[in-house]
């Protein structure tokens, strides 16, 4: 009797993978849940969900500010979800495991999603006249590798392309241009609104949004969240310090766009 073929190797060990989303902080499975959640609920057709939470210029008013905050929580079907999802969990976890998980959840309820969001709305329908609406946490991949870029440039302020020397902050500008390409039904100027304000938060301009350390940890002391919440990142577990690893000196993305998807698994940071 023939022995049966092998199976072919599969590309990744499933072991760490396992390994590593269990090992996720709080705030990044929070995030990774919700957008799964909002993801099958598009399924059904009582609510939608979509003209309900996307960025729409025209249907921002007082009444509907909670579309700064939902916009990129929603996703237009199951590709562009996952293709966020793998995307954005090693970014926001690396930015949970440096800022702690209160600073987190402080700065994406509020300045990272409300300033991309606010920036989006002034150029797209004070400028441009136009009522583009737009969904996706691509948003926050664009924002946190604007971030991470400028904090690549301090150290290693430009990287070489046959004799061409390109500055490093340029990374995600270019990013930007080659997912517009390649993906032609995503957001070019959601994604440039959040580089902007990525570059903007790690030029330190963004620090006064994040709550002094004393208050963060009276409110973990009152209420107990590292013995209470598994997978807490507490203010005096953060890996790198505040704002993460201090640089040395180095002479030598009427129907919602998705805001698509960018980055890897790879870090950014200089010396993590």
């Amino acid at each position: 009797m023939p022995t049966p073929a092998a199976l072919p190797p599969l590309p990744f060990n499933p072991g760490r993978v396992r390994s590593y989303l269990l090992r996720l902080p709080l705030f990044t499975r929070l995030v990774l849940l919700v957008i799964i959640v909002f993801w099958l609920l598009e399924l059904q057709t009582i609510w939608g969900v979509i003209q309900w939470g996307s960025l729409t210029p025209n249907e921002i008013g007082l009444g509907t500010m909670y579309r700064l905050n939902t916009y990129p929580l929603i996703h237009i079907g199951f590709f562009h979800a996952l293709l966020n999802l793998l995307a954005l969990t090693p970014l926001l976890e690396r930015f949970e495991a440096e800022h702690g998980t209160l600073t987190s959840v402080a700065l994406f309820i509020g300045p990272l999603s409300t300033f991309p969001a606010g920036l989006y709305l002034l150029v797209e329908k004070v400028i441009l006249h136009r009522n583009t609406a737009v969904v996706g946490a691509s948003v926050w991949v664009f924002l946190l590798l604007g971030s991470e870029a400028i904090r690549t440039f301090r150290s290693n302020p430009y990287f070489s392309l046959g004799s061409y020397r390109i500055p490093t902050w340029t990374s995600p500008l270019v990013a930007c241009v080659m997912v517009s390409i390649l993906m032609p039904n995503t957001s070019f100027l959601g994604h440039l609104c959040a580089i902007a304000i990525g570059y903007l938060f790690g030029l330190g301009y963004l620090k006064f949004f994040v709550p002094p350390e004393k208050v963060l940890r009276f409110i973990e002391g009152k209420l107990n969240l590292l013995g209470r919440l598994p997978h807490y990142v507490s203010v005096d577990q953060k890996t790198y310090g505040r704002y993460g690893v201090l640089p040395t000196t180095n002479n030598g993305s009427e129907r919602p766009t998705p805001m698509s998807y960018l980055g890897s698994t790879q870090r950014l940071g200089s010396t993590d």
